[in-house]
């Protein structure tokens, strides 16, 4: 019989759940930069190609305002529902709020931008999980989070 068999499956993730390698973690992010590269594409297509958007076009502040505000949809909708990105779920691991439960939308606009500024140092956010005893990056920290190996 297992020490876990009355606790609820958040619970048994958290206890049985490995830390998620560095490798693995940059493995899914570049499968979903991969999908995320795609969607802003043509994302973008629908607005340049009409308004002839170009870097020194009035809107041009809106249309990157727009690319991020699609990034951070694509992210938080996987985040939010099910805790996995199409990279995460290929590398079996998914995030979870630091006692097991799932994340809310508050909790993933601050996983998302500490994420971008954890890129800022040369990814030192990112290598933080290195030096971590729980394995967590910058993002993780911040947002109360964790991933955990499926």
């Amino acid at each position: 019989m297992s020490l876990f068999y009355n606790l609820p499956m958040n619970e048994m993730l958290l206890h049985n759940g490995q830390p998620v390698s560095l490798q693995r973690h940059f493995a899914a992010i570049l499968y979903d930069f991969l999908i995320l590269f795609a969607l802003l594409f043509f994302a973008s297509f629908i607005l340049v190609v009409p308004l002839k958007i170009h870097p020194g076009h009035d809107l041009f502040i809106l249309y990157q305002g727009y690319l991020l505000v699609l990034s951070f949809v694509f992210y938080a909708w996987c985040w939010t529902h099910g805790g996995q990105t199409l990279g995460m779920r290929t590398w079996k691991f998914k995030v979870v709020g630091t006692d097991g439960s799932a994340l809310g939308w508050r909790t993933a606009l601050v996983r998302f931008t500490v994420a971008l500024i954890s890129w800022i140092p040369l990814g030192l956010g990112y290598f933080w999980v290195l030096f971590d005893a729980q394995s967590r990056s910058w993002h993780d920290i911040a947002s109360g989070t964790r991933l955990v190996r499926l």
